[in-house]
């Protein structure tokens, strides 16, 4: 029974930062031309469909994936300060994340309506965005490591997949592979939810829909630490 507040914040805490992904992501690729913020390598995709393609889109991708990498390379700094472990770096790394993604909802409210993927103010939503989940990318590494990962679900649904054979052939009194399940399982359904919400949320209130993940990720690092 100790445990069991663990177990329940762990779900919490995957599932709220897998819905900021799906629903972030979407809400870039939706507004920014294609953009991808949560998982900036299918921005590689993108840029190499521009040699065949040209048009006015391969900046914001190019500045996105700068800001991700930089996003990345700061959250590694914090995390090898001295007086900065465990929840105190959890905390310091969401609102990191929260500081960037409220600037991504200024900046896109600035840029509106947004017609030119080259203009300044589309550049810096595009990159406040990619930076934002650049430092949850990070912080599934160096803050949550012992969560599943948040932004990239092609992994988690690949090992849900494998799990789930096991279990239907006869695994199901392994305690450690229904454990995986239940650990894999919450962060895709909640990237899925998050698409959805992004997408139907953004159709009616354009880069403010960004409130609803920035309120759920300030509530996440506001939250009392584990006693």
């Amino acid at each position: 029974m100790s445990q069991r507040p663990e177990v329940i914040r762990a779900l919490v805490t995957s599932s709220t930062l897998g819905f900021t992904a799906g629903y972030v992501d979407t809400v870039g690729f939706i507004a920014l031309f294609g953009l991808f913020t949560a998982h900036v390598t299918g921005n590689f995709v993108l840029i190499g469909s521009e040699v065949a393609h040209p048009s006015h889109g391969v900046l914001i991708k190019l500045l996105a994936f700068a800001a991700f990498v930089v996003a990345v390379a700061v959250s590694r700094l914090l995390a090898l300060s001295a007086e900065c472990r465990g929840p105190r770096l959890q905390r310091l790394l969401l609102l990191l994340q929260c500081a960037l993604l409220a600037a991504c909802v200024l900046c896109g409210w600035r840029a509106q309506p947004i017609v030119d993927a080259s203009a300044p103010w589309v550049l810096a939503t595009g990159v406040a965005g990619a930076a934002a989940m650049g430092v949850q990318n990070a912080a599934a590494r160096l803050a949550f490591s012992d969560l599943a990962p948040t932004t990239v679900m092609t992994g988690n649904v690949t090992q849900l997949v494998l799990d789930l054979v096991d279990l239907l052939r006869g695994g199901a009194t392994d305690a450690g592979l229904r454990g995986r399940i239940h650990k894999f399982f919450w962060p895709v359904f909640a990237f899925a939810c998050g698409a959805l919400c992004g997408a139907l949320v953004f159709v009616r209130a354009s880069f403010w829909a960004l409130a609803l993940p920035l309120v759920m990720l300030a509530g996440l690092a506001l939250a009392p630490p584990p006693r």
